[in-house]
């Protein structure tokens, strides 16, 4: 086997089909089907069972699939490696970010360009457990996420460095006259507000951690909404709809005139933040300054 049948290989087993395979492959059907007919041949087992649906992997071919996608990811960041030491600090930084954590991104890009103008980026946004998947896909390097990291796979995978703690606020809208002139409010009053929540099926810990302040306060949150989009929170809240809690940071990406934003008096909670990547797998120069950026803060 080469590296060329190995990426035939992962091609038709994402596909599960060689017609769609060949296709994305730009070549003929035929010499695809020989391709994996030789490999089978060179191995003696059975890599696909065929049927009338198409293509799926045996037991045997799961093995090799994983190893295939393993060996391939290997090549490629020695190869990425090897291209550094000419080239110094450039290409593209693919980023991922929760969308809570969005705003910490545009100072942090313009320092860095300043100093390394010949990176461009690439920013994904997602919730934990997506973002999970492309960092083990190697599609990106770095989260910015809130913490804990609630990604699928254990933590132990990951190096985490936390950054600044950002404190909670409340978000309500500037219509609200009663609280015109005031900068900070108490937990109890809370209670009396229609609540929006940021939650996702999958990633709750920020909404879990707003919950728990408010039953230490004595009341129950009379949530009107869930919602996965912090910019669909905030819309809400600008028409007057209900208020939120949110880390203080989200705030620098929406206009004042629209919603208002109060200090909490009488609880001091908050968010933990972080960047995370996968432990032990090399990670681009580019990358590797971009986080001693986030450090010097």
């Amino acid at each position: 086997m080469d590296i060329r049948q190995l990426k035939y290989f992962l091609m038709v087993a994402e596909e599960g089909q060689i017609t769609r395979a060949a296709k994305r492959l730009h070549m003929e059907q035929p010499p695809l089907s020989r391709q994996m007919k030789m490999m089978e041949q060179e191995l003696g087992v059975r890599l696909f069972d065929r049927n009338r649906t198409g293509l799926k992997l045996t037991e045997a071919g799961e093995l090799l699939r994983q190893k295939a996608e393993s060996l391939l990811l290997q090549l490629d960041e020695a190869t990425r490696e090897v291209k550094e030491i000419e080239e110094g600090v450039r290409g593209v930084l693919s980023i991922g970010s929760v969308v809570s954590c969005i705003s910490l991104l545009p100072t942090h890009i313009g320092r860095f360009r300043e100093q390394y103008p010949q990176v461009t980026f690439k920013i994904s946004e997602g919730d934990h457990y997506q973002l999970g998947e492309q960092l083990e896909k190697r599609m990106i390097e770095l989260v910015i996420a809130r913490l804990p990291f609630e990604a699928q796979t254990s933590t132990y995978q990951y190096d985490i460095l936390p950054l600044s703690s950002d404190p909670f606020v409340v978000v309500i809208p500037s219509s609200w006259v009663s609280f015109s002139g005031k900068e900070s409010i108490s937990m109890q009053q809370l209670a009396s507000f229609p609540f929006l929540t940021l939650k996702t099926d999958r990633t709750t810990r920020m909404h879990e951690q707003v919950m728990d302040a408010c039953r230490l306060h004595g009341f129950e949150p009379d949530v009107i909404c869930e919602c996965s989009s912090v910019a669909i929170i905030m819309s809400l809240i600008a028409e007057g709809i209900g208020a939120t809690v949110f880390p203080k940071s989200v705030m620098s990406s929406f206009p004042a005139t629209v919603v208002k934003m109060l200090y909490i008096e009488d609880t001091d909670f908050q968010s933990d933040v972080g960047i995370i990547w996968l432990k032990d797998r090399y990670l681009s120069k580019s990358a590797q300054h971009f986080i001693d950026l986030f450090r010097m803060d």
